[in-house]
């Protein structure tokens, strides 16, 4: 990944306002320069005495950024911005990148799991006030069938929205060659994190899932895998293909996903908020490539500028039928006290989807 500052960007007032918007940039581009530091340091728990100045200055913007994203109502953008790299940077250790065997000599360090934990804790209260948790925790069985299946129609064909609309009708090549810059965040590894809540006793949830994981793998073979057909679009704009490649480019709202995918793989208290979440991601997934597809079409690109897109509405489409029918439906039976859940994580994924989706049309009408 790479390890160069990016610098956060200003919300264009002027002033004394942008300067100390400025200064509040400097201080997070500092921290997160220190935290990389900090990463690289050859078993990081028993230097954290001789690193002691580095640690206390990071620790002191780190309780400053969570004040400020947390505990302000939406919060400020430069707070979730630096909280969610952090968070990422921890995150990503939990997958293998073929790199430098040495980037993972601080995998297991207690003092990045208590960063991550002091993170999460205060971010995953934000997010869930955001929620009726109560109405969800209230709804019984048969309701919760119903909702789920309610939803599930409802966000398989979505009517278009302003976003939707410029995306297919007034996107630019350079806003097209933008927004896969952006979605290589996800797309050069996506399934990854599905891959870590596949282990356990064997029955026919567990099957779905893996024959989802096998299927954005291209069952075992390289050209097959989604991540090689995204990879083959950016080829053909002569961009960068390495995963990470345009991370400073990533709207914190689109890393926050990624973060909150490792939280709910990695608890497996959480895997019907997971299964609830891939649930809708599947769903809705086509829908979104649709308008990705019609802008490519509409701007005359070439078959492997757009493959990846027509390989997930034809692929997605079944993986959304086997989420509902073979996973979700079968987990309410499975856990009727605990059904509501599955709920929380379909509603958690489409809310925190739509935000990075409006952030992504944003970061694309700017760079037009």
């Amino acid at each position: 990944m790479q390890s160069n500052l990016v610098m956060f960007p200003n919300a264009g007032a002027t002033g004394k306002s942008t300067q100390t918007e400025e200064r509040t940039a400097t201080k997070y581009n500092r921290a997160e320069q220190q935290f990389i530091e900090l990463l690289a340091t050859e078993d990081l728990d028993n230097k954290l005495d001789v690193e002691v100045a580095k640690v206390n200055e990071f620790e002191r913007v780190l309780s400053m950024a969570i004040r400020a994203a947390y505990q302000n109502g939406y919060g400020d953008e430069q707070a979730h911005r630096f909280l969610q790299r952090i968070l990422y940077r921890i995150n990503r250790l939990k997958l293998f990148w073929y790199d430098d065997l040495r980037h993972y000599t601080n995998e297991r360090s207690l003092y990045l799991h208590s960063c991550r934990d002091q993170i999460e804790a205060a971010w995953q209260e934000w997010e869930l006030a955001q929620i009726d948790v109560t109405a969800l925790q209230q709804l019984q069985q048969v309701d919760i069938k119903q909702a789920l299946i309610e939803r599930a129609s409802a966000d398989l064909d979505p009517p278009l929205s302003e976003d939707s609309r410029y995306i297919r009708e007034k996107m630019t090549e350079a806003g097209y060659r933008h927004l896969l810059a952006i979605a290589s965040f996800d797309g050069l590894v996506e399934g990854s994190r599905l891959s870590r809540i596949l282990g356990g006793t064997a029955n026919e949830v567990q099957c779905t899932l893996v024959r989802v994981l096998l299927e954005e793998y291209g069952n075992g073979r390289l050209a097959r895998k989604h991540s090689t057909f995204f990879a083959q679009m950016l080829t053909e704009f002569g961009m960068n293909t390495e995963p990470e490649g345009y991370f400073d480019l990533v709207p914190w709202e689109v890393i926050a996903c990624g973060n909150h995918n490792f939280l709910v793989t990695e608890r497996k208290r959480y895997f019907l908020r997971y299964s609830g979440g891939l649930t809708y991601f599947e769903v809705a997934g086509p829908a979104a490539y649709r308008n990705y597809l019609a802008a490519a079409q509409r701007l005359g690109l070439s078959d492997a500028a757009m493959g990846y897109w027509e390989l997930h509405i034809r692929e997605d489409e079944r993986h959304g039928r086997w989420m509902l029918d073979d996973v979700a439906l079968p987990l309410v039976e499975r856990y009727p006290n605990e059904a509501w859940e599955l709920l929380l994580g379909y509603d958690q994924e489409k809310l925190m989807g739509d935000r990075a989706a409006k952030a992504v049309v944003r970061s694309i009408r700017e760079s037009e």
